[in-house]
């Protein structure tokens, strides 16, 4: 799990580390002052759901050896007691390209090579959205992973701490993110190419893959992965399109708001428009 956020953290830097090229007409909009503070709360929010997740006992000896198949839902009982380092080590590579697969296009591009600054402030944003979903969603729960009802595992590996981390898949929807957002963007610069099917194919199936993996090494039931899977297609598809400029120009605006209610509280939060 502490990889899943290092590498986020790493790709953030690597993707802020490069300007912007030239004044190449994007088809999103972005604003330093509103989305540079969005994405810093988002980054503070991973890291305050990271050290959440830190500070996780795990279960007990005792509790990991009463741990029964039987006592998982029906949806998720095939996969309980699934373990394999293979599957767990071949996961990685598609994980980790996932993530470096948006910065290598945005150069590689002619189109988006000139707006990489941009880019790479809407990929730091979209990567910290799943990040703060997924740690503190972590934080706050606690589902012992499949392998934690394979008897034959060392106890310490059935009942550590990172045992509990099942719900959700952070592998999987980190590379939903980062691929369905590669998608979108392509599909925006590019809207009369005819490889955008193709894109997208793609894009579906590496975060798939990926979760049949994490289904193989005993790390997620395939309820945590279809969760994973939707928060990262849904964050790589909506903070992109959220900054999308229409014809007129005029594309969403997310203000930040604070005030009092009549009866004295006060409040603060986001406001979303969209001028018609």
């Amino acid at each position: 799990m502490n990889t899943i956020v290092r590498s986020f953290f790493v790709f953030l830097t690597l993707s802020a580390a490069v300007p912007g090229f030239g004044q190449q007409r994007s088809p999103y909009r972005t604003d330093f002052g509103i989305d540079a503070p969005i994405t810093g709360a988002l980054i503070i929010g991973t890291a305050v759901g990271l050290n959440g997740m830190q500070k996780k006992d795990g279960i007990s000896d005792a509790e990991a050896f009463a741990l029964r198949r039987e006592d998982v839902n029906r949806f998720d009982r095939f996969a309980a007691g699934y373990s394999s380092e293979s599957a767990k080590r071949i996961s990685d590579y598609p994980f980790y390209g996932s993530l470096a697969a948006p910065v290598a296009l945005f150069l590689l591009d002619r189109d988006m090579s000139k707006k990489f600054g941009q880019l790479g402030a809407l990929y730091i944003q979209t990567l910290a959205v799943t990040g703060t979903l997924f740690t503190s969603t972590v934080a706050l729960t606690e589902r012992s992973r499949p392998l934690a009802y394979n008897a034959s595992l060392d106890i310490d590996q059935r009942s550590n701490r990172n045992s509990t981390n099942s719900f959700f898949a952070g592998h999987t929807a980190a590379t939903a993110t980062a691929t369905f957002f590669m998608a979108k963007v392509f599909n925006d610069f590019h809207p009369n190419s005819q490889a955008r099917p193709y894109v997208w194919a793609a894009a579906a199936a590496v975060p798939a893959t990926v979760g049949y993996l994490r289904l193989r090494a005993g790390k997620h039931f395939l309820s945590d992965n279809l969760i994973g899977y939707a928060v990262g297609a849904g964050a790589g598809i909506l903070v992109p399109h959220l900054h999308k400029v229409n014809r007129s120009g005029k594309g969403f605006s997310l203000l930040p708001v604070q005030g009092f209610t009549p009866n004295g509280y006060s409040y603060s939060g986001f406001s979303l428009t969209r001028q018609l």
